[in-house]
């Protein structure tokens, strides 16, 4: 018998299967989520109508493993947790649904530290949507990747906002690449081949629905060859996106560039069905204003970012976010 003939139908048999555990792994998950919640519930209004404290809970982790050893994680310290869990989301319907999507591990990160429930939100939907390992949803919150996201929302061209595709959360004011052990000075070649090398980490920055088409893309305009920096497709936005690197700081000539190549791939790379190209001219650094002068008249659809080698202080970050909110409170 020749197995080569059923290995369409085996791969069948093999996606059911992986379909399956992982339908299994949902609802385990759902199941779990839920009793934590329920135990915190139960937790909680003990420590109001019976001012259950410290030493009572750590009673109740020494009862439930003494009375059966198999049942992990319900330590004094998980328990709290679970107290904590349950108040933060027990008057927040819109959040209780997508709790259960996600692990207690990836929860618990989320959960930790002074979050806004706008950035609870961001990151519980971000990593139902990238399916995050415990390490990368850690990497996202420690690169803050929320603010860096809603900078760049709140300074996208108005080009790039009436495109026929949706852009919101895609571009970010600010990449960080941390990730790719760059040194603090190097040339633009380097930079292109230390993110080829690392495309994994480079594309867990730049987000989901990217996908590397091709590094130096070669693109023919006359007699002449031209060559896109790094040509990537977006899934969701079905659309090119070339990225140019410049190590210096913005300069309004750079954009000229990347317009002619959008232009190029537009007439003559880009499918039929694909939406409208966009550019992204990643920097090592940019003045906003500089920015925002050069992006008000022009026609293509351009993201102007900086990237950082280092990861980024979240204090400064939000400060930039609140300055951002009240300039368009007041312009409003």
């Amino acid at each position: 018998m020749n197995i080569e003939n059923h290995n369409n139908s085996f791969n069948e048999i093999l996606t059911l299967i992986h379909q399956a555990r992982k339908k299994a792994y949902q609802q385990t998950n759902r199941v779990l989520i839920e009793l934590y919640c329920n135990v915190g519930k139960y937790v909680s209004n003990k420590t109001t109508t019976e001012s259950w404290g410290k030493g009572v809970v750590e009673e109740l982790a020494k009862y439930i493993k003494q009375q059966d050893p198999t049942i992990g994680g319900f330590t004094t310290r998980n328990i709290w947790r679970m107290k904590k869990f349950y108040e933060t989301y027990r008057d927040n319907p819109k959040l209780t649904p997508l709790v259960s999507q996600i692990s207690w591990t990836n929860n618990l990160i989320i959960l930790s530290g002074n979050k806004s429930d706008e950035e609870k939100e961001f990151y519980i939907r971000e990593t139902i949507k990238n399916n995050y390992s415990k390490r990368e949803l850690e990497r996202q919150i420690a690169s803050s990747v929320y603010e860096r996201t809603l900078l760049g929302d709140k300074k996208r061209s108005t080009t790039v906002q009436k495109l026929p595709q949706k852009t919101d959360g895609i571009f970010k004011d600010t990449y960080v690449l941390e990730l790719l052990g760059l040194p603090r000075e190097q040339k633009e070649k380097d930079l292109q081949s230390a993110i080829v090398g690392s495309l994994k980490e480079f594309i867990l920055e730049l987000g989901i629905g990217f996908a590397f088409i091709g590094q130096e893309y070669r693109v023919s305009v006359g007699n002449k060859d031209f060559y896109i920096d790094l040509l990537f497709s977006h899934r969701y936005l079905q659309c090119l996106v070339a990225i140019e690197l410049k190590i210096g700081e913005f300069a309004p000539s750079d954009l000229g560039q990347l317009e002619f190549y959008l232009e190029a791939l537009d007439r003559d790379v880009k499918a039929p069905h694909e939406n409208p190209s966009i550019g992204i001219l990643l920097c090592k650094e940019k003045d906003d204003e500089i920015v925002e002068y050069a992006l008000s008249r022009s026609l293509s659809p351009t993201v102007i970012a900086n990237y950082e080698t280092e990861l980024i202080p979240k204090k400064l970050l939000k400060q930039k976010v609140d300055e951002l909110c009240r300039l368009y409170d007041e312009e409003k």
